[in-house]
């Protein structure tokens, strides 16, 4: 018993410190990089980690344009993941997710809605402005979500409406970019594809510190998430409130999601291959491990899948839903395939 636990211990401390590992390799890499590429040794100059000769031309490209992209693509990533692992955990599908329920299509309509609407009254949007409009429009189709939940026990068909309902709010979208002035959204079609460009400093704060406030909420819940996953008639009889602990998955998810969409518009099969890949690597369900595990998972897959996006068919840049559905939607297929081959 002990060798076994020992064992876990072993693996959980090496699952980790693998994620850290390339967390921090990625984020390097994003750094330098690009269309101009910085010696590994001057991007250490820049953060003052050694006292090599540095060009101010290498400093201004990695902090003012590389360093929030990355820091961005790591925070929106993980948050990404872990809300497809609250989504899972709610509807106790492995294939839910943000946006194969429709809910960051939700966000990404009202966002649309809400810049497309100020360009014409000449109002300027802050960073909360827009998290706020993602939250809502998130929680607008989560509502849908949640009705066609209770009136279809068959959860191929509640995936099903839910793809419906992201198609809805993505025609909406589109029909809205269509009808607005090109002089005035320069970066909208971009956005509404999915894009970690643009990010600036003030964007980083902001989301930095709503995704880090949700993230500890989420870890708060460990517990109850660990009695809920043994169904809902344990989790009652460990004193969990079910009716108020689901409102919170659902709040909490939504955040999550909204602040991606916000800043990134939306991003593909992170919410869903991300939690399955932590999960296959630590070899365990437990939520206080599966967390942190998610967010940095996120936060490695998303930095690769931009660093890709930026240098493949440079100058051309490709959306990060594009590289992220390249990698994740095998995943998804191969988890519907193995769920059918256990049924059988």
């Amino acid at each position: 018993m002990e060798r076994e636990k020992k064992r876990e211990k072993n693996r959980y401390i090496v699952a980790y410190g693998l994620l850290f590992i390339l967390l921090i390799v990625l984020v390097a890499a994003n750094l330098c990089i690009g269309s101009v590429n910085i010696p590994l040794k001057d991007l250490l100059g820049i953060f003052h980690l050694t006292g090599g000769d540095m060009s101010s031309v290498y400093g201004d490209i990695v902090m003012d344009i590389r360093f929030p992209r990355a820091l961005a693509a790591a925070v929106l990533g993980g948050a990404l993941a872990l809300s497809g692992y609250l989504l899972q955990t709610f509807f106790h599908n492995p294939i839910a997710g943000p946006f194969i329920l429709g809910i960051s299509s939700g966000a990404k309509m009202f966002v649309a809605l809400i810049m497309i609407s100020s360009f014409y009254v000449g109002l300027k949007i802050t960073s909360v402005t827009m998290i706020v409009g993602a939250f809502i429009g998130a929680m607008i189709s989560m509502f849908f979500v949640l009705i066609m939940s209770r009136i279809m026990n068959n959860m191929s068909m509640l995936i099903v409406s839910g793809i419906m309902i992201g198609y809805i709010c993505s025609a909406i979208t589109d029909l809205l970019v269509t009808f607005a002035s090109d002089s005035d959204i320069v970066n909208l079609h971009d956005w509404s594809k999915g894009s970690f460009s643009g990010i600036s400093w003030s964007n980083v704060y902001v989301m930095s510190l709503v995704v880090g406030v949700t993230v500890i909420w989420v870890f708060f819940l460990s517990k109850p998430i660990s009695a809920y996953q043994l169904g809902e008639s344990y989790a009652r009889n460990m004193g969990v409130n079910i009716p108020l602990f689901r409102i919170l998955l659902v709040l909490l998810s939504s955040v999550l999601s909204a602040s991606v969409t916000a800043f990134a518009g939306p991003v593909s099969f992170v919410g869903i291959a991300v939690p399955h890949l932590v999960k296959n690597l630590l070899k365990t369900t437990k939520p206080i491990l599966m967390i942190p595990a998610c967010f940095l998972g996120g936060a490695a897959f998303c930095l690769f899948c931009d660093l890709l996006a930026r240098t493949m068919f440079s100058p051309t840049e490709l959306s990060i839903s594009t590289v992220t559905a390249i990698f994740g939607a095998p995943i998804v297929i191969y988890i519907m395939i193995r769920r059918k081959n256990r049924q059988e």
